[in-house]
């Protein structure tokens, strides 16, 4: 089997499935801190754990929200006040620490508050190098109860260059990206970082059980042909502040869809562990399969019409000044909706008829 010169030696990848404790539910901000405190040593814990045993990861994944928890409905300002830095920043030093000590990239998830978007925080994935250094920074565009950078699109693209914008790491280990949660359900996000080369989703989840986005997961996989590396938080997810919805099922995936490691548990694990064979995954994109190999034979430009005529989310909802609280989202979803109308997507209303209760699903 022909790999190429250059593809990687198969590696390992863990899963840091952590337990997380909510900032947004101390009193004030000092206490705050001490929460976000305490996940990053859990973090660390865990990590150094994985590190030590007889399976030592290249690479870790750590869950969404995994050091801040979510801000459960907080107004903008106090969130960023309370929990977010830039990144790499406050929040990113132990890890980059860790990564370099050990020699291992680290991936997953934070609350950013970049100092060149000031009132804006982001729901933001990163990837760190074994120096230490970020190497990769995706803000998620694809948000349910945060702020986006869709929400100023028009000053957000003037300002960041395009690799930035949908990024892709090229690194000794192949070609990485990082999807966060719900957005895996997107499926244009990981298509476009796939056009830019991605091998390998990371995949930092906050999540219950739903088998949509399970599905999501397997389907990314078969559109893309990527692995897959999804770590779920321990114990409840971030929005069960009653502890009724458990995260586990952190998963492993090879670019085939086969299971690797899988954790049904929401128990506290670095468990999920496996080899990632990218030389593989190179030689498998190259074979003429026919439709078995979604690459080779895609028609992209005839999309492109269609693509270019959608328009439904508002962008630039909030270009002038940023979103102070969740619920300023109104005006842009009721935008949506009559766009959607308009193009035979959603059936109108009749006369007297109340939208549907809404429901958030990240």
């Amino acid at each position: 089997m022909t790999t190429g010169q250059n593809a990687p030696k198969p590696w390992r990848a863990t899963c840091i499935q952590m337990k997380s404790e909510r900032a947004s539910q101390a009193s004030d901000t000092a206490e705050a801190r001490q929460v976000i405190a305490r996940n990053q040593a859990r973090l660390v814990g865990l990590i150094e754990q994985a590190c030590a045993s007889d399976t030592p990861p290249d690479l870790v994944v750590f869950p969404e929200f995994g050091m801040q928890g979510p801000p459960l409905g907080m107004p903008v300002g106090q969130w960023i006040e309370r929990a977010c830095s830039p990144v790499p920043g406050w929040l990113t030093e132990p890890l980059q620490d860790l990564a370099r000590r050990k020699g291992i990239y680290i991936a997953g998830n934070a609350f950013e508050a970049p100092d060149e978007w000031p009132g804006r925080y982001f729901n933001t994935s990163f990837i760190i190098g074994p120096d230490g250094e970020v190497i990769l920074r995706y803000r998620r565009v694809n948000t349910a109860a945060f702020p986006s950078v869709h929400d100023f699109r028009t000053a957000y693209l003037e300002q960041t260059p395009m690799e930035e914008v949908f990024p892709v790491a090229d690194t000794p280990l192949g070609k990485l990206c990082v999807v966060a949660c719900g957005e895996i359900s997107v499926p244009e996000v990981a298509r476009v970082m796939m056009m830019q080369g991605a091998e390998v989703i990371l995949h930092p989840t906050n999540s219950r059980y739903s088998a949509s986005q399970e599905a999501a997961k397997i389907a990314r996989i078969a559109e893309n042909m990527t692995c897959m590396v999804s770590a779920n938080v321990a114990g409840p997810i971030g929005f069960s502040p009653d502890g009724s919805l458990l995260g586990g099922r952190s998963h492993i995936l090879d670019h085939q869809g086969n299971t690797l490691a899988y954790q049904e548990d929401a128990e506290e694990s670095t468990a999920v562990s496996a080899m990632i064979d990218i030389a593989a995954l190179r030689h498998d994109r190259r074979a003429d399969t026919g439709l078995s190999n979604p690459l080779l034979r895609a028609r992209f430009e005839m999309y492109v019409p269609y693509y270019e005529a959608a328009r439904f989310y508002p962008a630039d909802a909030f270009l002038d000044a940023p979103m102070t609280d969740v619920s300023q989202i109104a005006p842009a979803i009721a935008r949506s909706r009559v766009n959607l109308e308009n193009a035979g997507v959603l059936e109108p209303l009749a006369a007297g008829s109340a939208e549907p209760e809404s429901t958030v699903e990240l």
